[in-house]
């Protein structure tokens, strides 16, 4: 009960970070721009404090490691996780205007995504064994390989001129404002409070998924098929992913296709609630890859709906805040460190005491 209660205060703080990281990239300017920065250091201290939360000394007392890893764990999640996590997401705001490719970016960025995830979910289980030291192991490979990638990712991008984002107007531009006139610039935005709601859905959704380790474990007595449902989730997201960019151009925006995958979202996840009550598994299996499928779209043209919002409070307030507005991204965990969160939930439990 301990190790939870810790996870819940981390959680706390993670909240009370996002908006000041964003705030934070707002104000930035440096010759790699605004967001690149806290994206590449950002991701330095992920890969430290990740190895760090499976590092926990053997010989510390019991309080000792639970001081341990509720710093690295709070570090690694409400620290650099959200400043590279907040970055990233800022960064389709600050490299084009054209909503066409702000779609096409969202939605090649979560087909790696979820094809990492895919990866990570069906291989680190039977690679760790339950051992600590596979997962220490393990940390660290992801961390090495999460640092290239990520340090590629920042070299591989070039952000826009100021006088480009602003229209050639960067002078009439106030970027001076404090922490709480941010935070009044975000809620006096309807289409941020909108967002922001969709987002918790999102969160309700994503937790429903990242518990499907414990279903199979604890109800289903069979943890080899948590490999099986990830491939039901991810693989219908992907190839939603793919068809994102011609479904937006085809219904001619964003709200008609994000309405309609929603829908079909909701009903899927609630028919897997049926298939479980009724016993099948192969139904449940159908009915996620149907519900994964409805919530593709969103995954792929949120970061244009997100950067379309922004732009409304630039036209409208004359103030660029578009790291800020990325900081409801970090509602949603997502990518490899929501599912590696869960695993470590697991993993912790055979090697520290709870």
């Amino acid at each position: 009960m301990h190790f939870y209660r810790h996870l819940s205060l981390s959680k706390l703080f993670d909240g009370v970070t996002d908006i000041f990281f964003g705030s934070m990239i707002d104000k930035t300017k440096s010759r790699m721009g605004k967001a690149r920065p806290w994206m590449l250091y950002g991701y330095v201290g992920c890969a430290v404090t990740l190895i760090g939360v499976f590092a926990i000394p053997e010989s510390m007392g019991q309080t000792a490691q639970y001081a341990w890893f509720f710093i690295a764990y709070s570090l690694l999640n409400a620290v650099f996780y959200t400043a590279n996590n907040i970055a990233y997401f800022a960064l389709t705001a600050l490299i084009t205007k054209n909503s066409r490719k702000r779609v096409e970016m969202g939605s090649y960025r979560f087909i790696f995504a979820f094809s990492t995830s895919l990866l990570i979910q069906s291989v680190t289980i039977k690679f760790v064994e339950g051992r600590a030291s596979g997962w220490r192991m393990v940390a660290i490979i992801y961390a090495v390989i999460g640092l290239v990638v990520n340090t590629l990712s920042v070299l591989s991008v070039k952000e826009l001129p100021e006088e480009e984002l602003n229209n050639d107007v960067s002078s009439t531009v106030d970027e001076k404002y404090s922490l709480i006139e941010a935070a009044k610039l975000l809620f006096s935005n309807k289409y941020y409070i909108m967002i922001c709601v969709t987002y918790i859905l999102q969160q309700i959704y994503s937790a429903m998924l990242s518990m499907g380790i414990y279903y199979m474990m604890y109800v289903l007595n069979d943890e080899d098929l948590f490999p099986i449902f990830s491939w039901a989730i991810n693989i219908p997201l992907i190839i939603a992913l793919l068809i994102t960019p011609w479904l937006v151009a085809k219904w001619q925006g964003l709200y008609k296709l994000n309405l309609v995958g929603y829908a079909v979202g909701t009903i899927g996840r609630a028919l897997v609630v049926v298939a479980a009550y009724m016993g099948s598994v192969p139904l449940m299996l159908v009915f996620t890859a149907v519900a994964a499928f409805g919530m593709g779209p969103w995954q792929g043209d949120m970061n244009a709906v997100i950067a379309n919002c922004s732009e409304y409070t630039y036209m409208t307030k004359k103030k660029r805040v578009d790291g800020t507005m990325y900081s409801c991204t970090s509602l949603q965990l997502q990518d490899g460190f929501w599912n590696l969160a869960n695993l470590i939930k697991i993993s912790m439990c055979s090697w520290i005491p709870v």
